[in-house]
């Protein structure tokens, strides 16, 4: 008798957990603006994704390496910038899928020396290390093809560390 009223007090349980079960099993995804009245960013362009190793630094202090018309006043940390950090000695990596990399900015994308566009704690940790780091790369703003001082930005998505230093 014990082992009849044991099975079948798992079988309640089992029975009573089921309708907790299928509320859990997943159903149609969501759709629209999870945030109304807030602009929602536009999806990554996988043709202008390049992934670069090089060297993380902080940007020079005088701007050189922003974009024309960047401003001066104190940067919210919090804040994705194109101010703050620069990849140099930048080697393009071919490790992406394939269908990436294939835009004009990708291919115009030949410098040594890349704006980081990222918040603080994404970067910081690894400055001074050599670093792999992958996003959408973002053309010079028009007008300031070839100025001195200006380099292409590359909207960080993923950054790994693959160096203790740079060599």
């Amino acid at each position: 008798m014990p082992r009849v009223a044991w099975a079948g007090g798992v079988l309640v349980m089992l029975v009573a957990s089921t309708p907790y079960a299928a509320a859990q099993a997943p159903g149609k995804p969501a759709t629209g603006n999870p945030t109304p009245g807030t602009e929602q960013p536009a999806p990554p362009n996988l043709a202008d994704r390049m992934t670069f190793s090089g060297c993380l630094r902080p940007a020079p202090a005088n701007g050189a390496g922003r974009s024309t018309g960047a401003s001066t006043a104190a940067i919210d940390p919090n804040e994705p910038s194109d101010a703050r950090f620069v990849l140099t000695n930048a080697e393009r990596q071919d490790r992406v899928p394939p269908g990436t990399g294939g835009s004009a900015a990708t291919a115009a994308a030949t410098g040594r020396t890349y704006r980081l566009e990222g918040i603080d704690s994404q970067l910081s940790p690894f400055v001074g290390t050599k670093v792999e780091i992958s996003g959408e790369i973002k053309p010079l703003p028009a007008g300031s093809a070839g100025a001195a001082g200006n380099s292409p930005a590359l909207l960080v998505e993923f950054v790994q560390k693959i160096a203790a230093s740079c060599s």
